[in-house]
């Protein structure tokens, strides 16, 4: 799975601007520095993400609870991350057979 799909979701999903053609480790980065602003500057923003990603308040709670040494942009980002990627790999599977072609080739 590339990243570029990856980049595109979170970009839209989080309004946070990942360039293009980044590694999983910059992408990890970038997006765990974003989630530290916002815990420190606009918490509620932070938990609207978290609720629109759909990311899993249980399984958040407990990582936090127990790595209470660990950033926890570091954490919410890897979650953020997985989820995404959850997304992209569902769709893939449900995409109807026949569409590999670029929306300027349908007529």
């Amino acid at each position: 799975m590339g990243n570029t799909e990856l980049i595109k979701l979170l970009n839209e999903e989080l309004t946070v601007d990942i360039a293009a053609q980044r590694s999983y480790a910059e992408i990890h980065d970038q997006l765990s520095a974003y989630l530290n602003e916002l815990i420190k500057n606009d918490f509620d923003k932070l938990i609207a993400y978290l609720y629109r990603i759909d990311v899993n308040e249980q399984r958040l709670k407990s990582l936090l609870q127990h790595n209470p040494g660990e950033d926890a942009g570091n954490i919410i980002a890897t979650l953020i991350i997985e989820r995404q990627q959850q997304k992209i790999k569902t769709r893939q599977q449900f995409r109807p057979p026949g569409n590999d072609f670029d929306e300027e080739e349908k007529w």
